[in-house]
């Protein structure tokens, strides 16, 4: 599989002989892990290394398996689990109920283990292949950085997340300094490896886990970072200029004589009635004053 040797299934069961029997069978195959209740549930569901699928016992000790579904169905980040109703109830009434939550399928105790095994795999599988086809969708062709669709994605879901915790939420707006003369002098082809050069220079440095780097547009980037204020996301900024311009990328059309970046800085705690192009236009607003002081340098927006 993609980027992990095996794929990982959280069981959320309270009995402990279940727990063993399920885990020693499906521990041959992927990687476990353990929640005996609901809230312990939540809390692992929504760790940076997500699992791959959730086999989910309907009766639990405090949050009801359906309710339980229901939170992991409507949450953003682990929305696209499936998740594997395991009951004892066997009625198409219940069925439907649990597949109406957001669940994929619904297993009835006593079950066969070789079928349950078999659905196991076979959800794994469709749920591999759909990421595969995601991760296409959202990243950038010629840098394999994010693109402006999960950007857009990203920093709306994440103003909103800063706004309920009442968090700093940061934007680098990043510009290559003078590319439209880069490209008349050294070709297309060339451009397209300075950008990439300059984008693998980036990711290296976002390196936070929440932290994202995007291709906003031509040769234009962003990078959202969750939880950082002007000082750090000023400091980060500054590595970033700094790294870019000692890649020492010829470049006759510029003074330096090298390729280097200008960069915006902006950082709010958003309220409930902000848009996101408030942040987005702070940013830029900021960018806009780095190339008028001269570009290769950072700028930040003050409100």
């Amino acid at each position: 599989m993609a980027n992990k040797e095996r794929q990982s299934v959280l069981i959320i069961e309270d009995e402990e002989m279940n727990i063993r029997i399920l885990g020693q069978i499906l521990s041959r195959e992927f990687s476990i892990d353990v929640a005996t209740c609901g809230k312990d549930a939540l809390v692992r569901a929504e760790q940076d290394v997500l699992p791959d699928l959730i086999l989910l016992d309907v009766t639990m000790p405090d949050i009801d398996g359906y309710e339980l579904c229901r939170q992991l169905s409507d949450n953003e980040k682990t929305r696209h689990i499936p998740i594997i109703l395991i009951t004892t109830e066997d009625q198409e009434r219940q069925e439907a109920y649990g597949l109406s939550l957001g669940a994929v399928d619904y297993i009835v105790k006593p079950f066969s283990i070789p079928v349950l095994v078999a659905r196991v795999r076979t959800h794994l599988q469709l749920k591999h292949q759909r990421d595969v086809l995601t991760d296409l969708t959202v990243h950038d062709a010629l840098t394999g950085v994010y693109n402006r669709r999960k950007f857009d994605d990203c920093i709306a879901s994440e103003c909103r997340r800063a706004c309920r915790n009442q968090t700093s939420l940061a934007l680098i707006m990043i510009d290559v300094d003078h590319f439209k003369a880069y490209n008349d002098h050294y070709g297309h082809l060339a451009g397209d490896r300075c950008l990439q050069r300059v984008a693998d220079c980036l990711l290296e440095h976002i390196q936070r886990s929440g932290d994202l780097l995007a291709r906003y547009g031509g040769e234009e980037f962003v990078a959202v970072l969750p939880e950082t204020d002007h000082h750090d996301a000023t400091v980060l900024a500054q590595k970033l200029c700094d790294a870019v311009a000692a890649l020492n990328i010829p470049h006759a059309g510029s003074s330096l004589g090298r390729i280097t970046i200008s960069e915006g800085v902006a950082a709010m705690v958003p309220d409930i009635d902000m848009p996101v192009s408030e942040l987005v236009g702070a940013a830029d607003s900021a960018l806009y004053s780095a190339k008028e002081a001269g570009r290769n340098c950072v700028q930040v927006y003050v409100g």
